[in-house]
């Protein structure tokens, strides 16, 4: 048996002794790669077709050897291949599947191909589908956020610098200034694509194919955008990896602060929003507890998802040219990295779905602190004339003053005011609106309902539709 399982290793020849047993299970990597087996035999088959053109195979040899990899696809999507102690990886387990289908003819599947040059080809392939399906996610999660955005535009909030009370916004407006980041996230991720859509196959070990293969041919058949120029390059390459990975690490980063946001929010102090019961647990000793761990959990796996990404760049760092099989070790954090990211995304969509907004509680909040329209005050001041670094002072006098009264700040009298400034009239009352402060800043960008409705249609517009 161990020397039927030697045979089977496509680089056994060179070697008369059996691996060690332990050493085996450190170098396999299938119990992880193998979520590539579709990407391994679409690769594949467009390889046979390319082997047909240069003469390696004849049409006939093409077409068994394309059914037989077809049979193994269809093996592992119905769940019945049967993984062999001697398959090191998908690639080794494939085409071990393949010449058990339809003789040696299988053996010439990897006729001036190395796996440095499958293995790369494979990744790049997966991804380009994984991302796919990651922006679909992550514009359903915008796509939601943006739609509540515009069903609540009416409710109003406290906003909050160094978490404090600092100046009125819509609640609307403070959901989008977080759809904004995940949308720069969506246009980044697009941008990766051309880069991860660069093709190795072809570039052999290292030094390139010698069978003249038509590598722009292998291109246009797999749907890669270029073809990589140079095969030293191509078969090491893995900045593409890296890169998802900072991507990753940015995005689950803009997730986290949302996440803490809604964490705040959803707390009995705040008391602005209330989660879901199918985003909430339980404790299991404190029978009143409602534990926003879905929100939670998203804040912990940032740490995670950088934690992949910092942590393969040091495997990468000190690599000298072409492959090492320090490389194999950038699968299982892609791989990670990919599942938590396409997960993260979907949850947050969930809770964000179904939390219900308590815009009455927000408005108590803001009714509690007159204060927060101290700036309003000052502006109120330089509408009438007076610098405004003097009416600034002047607004944080009259602060200092409710705080000394014990009340709030509009509760102070018209003659209070004018022992600040004689500048105060009748219509200072009017500045303790906080429907006409949040309409006051009516510049783009501002929280003025008609600059909120402009940033739902620039979002609605990006996201088509």
């Amino acid at each position: 048996m161990a020397g039927l399982a030697h045979k089977q290793k496509l680089w056994g020849g060179r070697f008369t002794g059996d691996t060690d047993p332990l050493m085996h299970a450190f170098n396999q990597s299938l119990k992880y790669d193998q979520r590539m087996y579709k990407a391994d035999i679409r690769g594949s088959i467009s390889y046979v077709r390319a082997l047909q053109r240069v003469g390696i195979v004849n049409e006939d040899e093409m077409h068994k050897m394309i059914e037989g990899l077809k049979t193994v696809l269809s093996e592992w999507e119905q769940g019945v291949f049967q993984v062999h102690p001697g398959d090191e990886d998908i690639h080794t387990a494939n085409e071990r599947r393949l010449s058990e289908l339809i003789g040696p003819l299988g053996g010439k599947l990897h006729t001036g191909r190395s796996r440095n040059d499958q293995v790369v080809t494979d990744m790049r392939l997966w991804l380009l589908d994984q991302v796919e399906d990651i922006e679909k996610s992550l514009t359903g999660l915008i796509r939601v956020m943006v739609e509540r955005a515009s069903k609540e535009i009416q409710f109003l909030m406290p906003g909050y610098t160094h978490l404090q009370r600092a100046q009125p916004v819509r609640w609307s407006h403070f959901l989008l200034s977080h759809a904004f980041p995940l949308h720069a996230d969506l246009q980044r991720l697009k941008q990766q694509i051309p880069r991860i859509s660069v093709m190795p196959l072809g570039c052999a070990a290292l030094a390139g194919n010698g069978f003249n293969l038509d590598r722009e041919f292998l291109a246009k058949d797999l749907g890669f955008q270029s073809v990589a120029e140079n095969s030293m390059y191509a078969i090491s390459d893995r900045d593409f990896v890296v890169e998802f990975m900072m991507w990753a690490s940015l995005a689950m980063t803009h997730l986290s602060r949302l996440s803490e946001d809604l964490i705040i929010y959803s707390s009995t102090e705040f008391n602005f929003i209330k989660l879901s019961d199918a985003y909430s647990t339980g404790s299991s000793i404190m029978p009143q507890k409602k534990n926003p761990d879905s929100l939670e959990l998203l804040r912990g796996k940032t740490g995670r998802v950088f934690g992949n990404m910092s942590g393969f760049m040091m495997s990468l760092k000190g690599l000298p040219s072409t492959y090492n099989k320090d490389l194999q070790e950038d699968k299982e954090p892609l791989f990670d990295t990919v599942d938590t990211v396409s997960a993260s995304f979907r949850i947050a969509e969930g809770v964000i779905a179904t939390m219900e907004v308590q815009g009455d509680n927000m408005l108590q909040a803001l009714k509690a602190s007159s204060e927060i329209l101290a700036t309003d005050l000052a502006d109120y001041l330089v509408r009438k004339g007076i610098p405004f670094r003097e009416t600034h002072h002047i607004s944080g006098r009259a602060v200092a003053l409710a705080e000394s009264r014990k009340c709030n700040l509009h509760d102070l009298t018209l003659e209070d005011f004018k022992s600040l400034s004689d500048k105060f009239d009748e219509d200072v009352k009017g500045v303790f609106d906080f429907e006409h402060s949040v309409q006051s800043r009516c510049s783009i960008g501002g929280t003025h309902i008609e600059m909120v409705e402009r940033q739902i249609e620039v979002l609605r517009s990006s996201l088509g539709n």
